[in-house]
């Protein structure tokens, strides 16, 4: 009888330790093939104080696109991991943030660490990089350095979009930034 309880002991054990490995290995799952979209049109207002957005793995995923209704418009945008909408700041060169202190408080910047390359949860016509600024490794799209708004308390919402006419929130189709040239103008004169 004893002998009967501890093999019955034993395969309960095995049981629970296989259904363990099977659940922990369905839970880390790393891979991506679909397209994330978002639709809200929730509009409430929050804290306007936040945290960059940081990804810490090597070549992590960083951007997804969404679609959300923008001035009347069902819009693709980009968005971080969690479906923030990411803006982009027309003082920004390539190389450089104009967004320093008060205001990466309120517009934190969307941060990479590790190595590699961000990636995106599908393919995107431009091309995401790392500018080395102030901020640390800041992620940028076609040149163009990428933030969050604080005033943004959930996914799809872009309460951020045309603030002080500076601020637009970033699409797939963004143009690229070009570089300044020597001399502060792009003119000839």
């Amino acid at each position: 009888m004893m002998r009967q309880f501890r093999s019955t002991t034993l395969r309960l054990c095995l049981l629970i330790l296989a259904a363990g490995i099977v659940l922990a290995a369905c839970g880390s799952s790393t891979s991506s093939t679909g397209t994330s979209s978002t639709t809200s049109n929730t509009s409430t207002s929050g804290s306007m104080t936040a945290t960059p957005t940081t990804a810490s793995m090597p070549g992590s995923v960083v951007v997804k696109v969404a679609t959300i209704s923008l001035n009347g418009l069902s819009t693709a945008i980009l968005t971080d991991t969690q479906g923030k909408t990411l803006y982009y700041f027309t003082p920004d060169t390539p190389t450089q943030s104009a967004c320093t202190g008060g205001c990466a408080s309120t517009w934190p910047p969307l941060l990479f660490q590790g190595s590699g390359s961000p990636q995106s949860a599908s393919p995107l016509p431009g091309k995401l990089s790392v500018v080395h600024d102030a901020h640390g490794q800041q992620v940028a799209y076609n040149g163009h350095l990428l933030y969050r708004y604080a005033g943004d308390t959930a996914p799809g919402q872009a309460h951020g979009n045309g603030i002080g006419g500076r601020w637009f929130v970033a699409t797939p189709s963004l143009s690229v930034l070009a570089t300044p040239t020597p001399g502060g103008s792009q003119y000839k004169y």
